[in-house]
Formats: C-alpha cells, structure tokens, sequence
C-alpha cells in the first residue's frame, strides 16, 4: 500500500484531511458514480462516508483509485518570482541616469534629493545612498514622469 503525504511531515488530522480530500478528488476524475461510490465505502469498512475510514480504510480506497487509473498530482509549487532588472553597475551610472530623470521633470537636484530624504529618512547625506537606494530614488522618479504624462494626457482630451 502507498500513502499520499509526498514526504511531507503532517499530524494525524491533517493527514486524515489531505486522504479524504484525495478521495473526493479521486472520485470525481474517475467518474465514479454516487451509489458506486457508497458500495465500495460499504465493501470496505461498512461506513456511508469517508470521513467515517479509518486510516488502512482510506489508503485502501486510495490504491483502488489508482488501480482504477487514477494519479494523484504533487501540490503545486509557489510561481517562480520574476528577476528585477539588475542595477547599473556604478553609482555614477545611476545618477545620470536621475540626472535625466530630473530633466525630462523640469527639476533640479534638490528633488531628487527630497526624494531621498523621503524614502530612506535615516540616511543624512545622498553620498551615503547605496546604488540599490539610487535605485529606489530611480524608479520613484520614473513613476513620477509616467505620472505626469498620463495626467498631461487626460488634460489634453479634456
């Protein structure tokens, strides 16, 4: 007999759970009519439920499942997070590349700066921003052009 735990450590409850939900499961992709269902609930352990199996009960109701063709699917796994663009090598790179920013803004360095001081609040000095904070202070200053344009856009249909 096979057990469905996929080599996870689980209690007793919570394995109970996860077999009477691979039962449920298994049913219903084998097609398994209701009264055929609660024969073989009756030819195994003599229950009307699955909740009502024991735990030998419910793997044998499980390998009949598999011999009825039935394959249980391993959990899915967590999506695979996308990569974040990686950062210029330099500093010196970043900030031209705010320097840009702030012109296509209409602004000086002093915003550039204010938008510094705003999201890491315990840094003193923009020297001291490390390229993942000019990073930050980078994308927060493209928000703000996207920003605009899209306002300047919903001023020009108006």
């Amino acid at each position: 007999m096979t057990t469905s735990i996929w080599n996870r450590r689980r209690s007793a409850e919570q394995q109970r759970a996860a077999e009477i939900t691979h039962i449920h499961v298994a049913r219903q992709q084998t097609g398994m009519a209701e009264d055929t269902y609660r024969g073989l609930l009756a030819s195994i352990e003599q229950v009307q439920s699955s909740k009502d199996l024991s735990a030998l009960g419910r793997r044998q109701l499980l390998d009949h499942f598999r011999k009825l063709g039935w394959k249980p699917k391993p959990p899915k796994k967590a999506p695979a997070t996308r990569a974040h663009k990686p950062i210029a090598l330099s500093k010196e790179e970043i900030e031209a590349k705010i320097a840009t920013q702030l012109k296509a803004l209409g602004a000086e360095w002093g915003y550039a700066y204010a938008v510094g001081r705003r999201i890491f609040p315990d840094i003193a000095r923009w020297e001291w921003l490390t390229p993942e904070q000019l990073g930050a202070v980078s994308s927060a200053l493209e928000r703000t052009i996207r920003f605009r344009e899209k306002s300047a856009q919903k001023d020009a249909r108006a």
